[in-house]
């Protein structure tokens, strides 16, 4: 591709910033992220490479950010980091054989429920409960196919995460957003040695977008250790709902996208 300019490689800067704030908060930055590589003239694979490089920096800040204060005992969760790791090579390997169209049906409405999950119950996820099940059952169930999704997929995946941590793990909501970050930045690491061994990598975009998202990253896990859920449960009620919408209205074969045409005549 041609060279940027420091305009544009400025406003790149700035984007991954907010992303990264948001994907430290509640998840869903590449939903920022992503359109601003292609409407910076990446290609869609060169796109979903350097994407995956510069939120690994966004992840990984959150993730330290939140170990520091000692809300993570990585010696506790490691069967949870090592199988979402395996389900995130796997999913990146397949996305390169088998076609995605399915999960763009399927997807919206995951989120949209997610999204009235977190609406409708206000106090889920204001303190700890009883386990459901234990770490080695989550890394199995949920780690390896959230990772898988997040290899394979993506959009999502952080809130994904959060709400197994808080319905099967029992975990607050803070508590849910280190842990979820832990598994984030694992996801992203697997997916992201497989496309540099594909070469679509674009070094400079991604390095540069980098450190914005170390900013970002930072910013957004200090204040969701300072407003807790007051700021992390509006944002996952958002961004759930702005996935869903981004999703169907760029797939116009969505069924919800036919009917939202036909019903106002667009």
């Amino acid at each position: 591709m041609e060279f940027l300019s420091y305009e544009t490689l400025g406003l790149l800067f700035c984007v991954a910033l907010i992303a990264g704030w948001i994907d430290s908060i509640a998840g869903g930055g590449g939903l920022i992220a992503l359109p601003a590589l292609l409407g910076a003239g990446l290609s869609p694979a060169q796109a979903l490479a350097t994407n995956k490089l510069q939120g690994s920096f966004g992840t990984f800040a959150a993730t330290m950010n939140f170990y520091k204060k000692g809300h993570l005992n990585l010696k506790e969760i490691w069967p949870m980091i090592v199988m979402t790791f395996i389900g995130a090579a796997l999913g990146t390997l397949a996305v390169q054989a088998i076609d995605a169209s399915l999960l763009i049906d399927v997807i919206p409405f995951l989120l949209v429920g997610m999204g009235f999950y977190f609406l409708l119950q206000p106090q889920i996820g204001t303190q700890d409960r009883k386990a459901r099940i234990g770490v080695w059952a989550y890394g199995l169930f949920f780690g390896f196919s959230i990772g898988f999704y997040d290899g394979f997929f993506g959009p999502g995946t952080g809130s994904f995460f959060a709400v197994a941590f808080i319905t099967m793990m029992g975990f607050n909501i803070l508590k849910a957003t280190a842990h979820t970050k832990v598994l984030n930045f694992t996801s992203n690491i697997a997916s992201l040695l497989f496309f540099i061994l594909g070469g679509q990598m674009v070094w400079l975009v991604g390095l540069v977008m980098a450190m914005g998202q170390l900013v970002g990253g930072y910013l957004g896990s200090h204040m969701s250790m300072k407003h807790g859920g007051k700021i992390i449960r509006p944002l996952l009620v958002v961004i759930s709902f702005a996935m869903t919408i981004k999703l169907i209205w760029s797939s116009p074969d969505h069924i919800i996208h036919q009917w939202v045409v036909t019903l106002f005549n667009l």
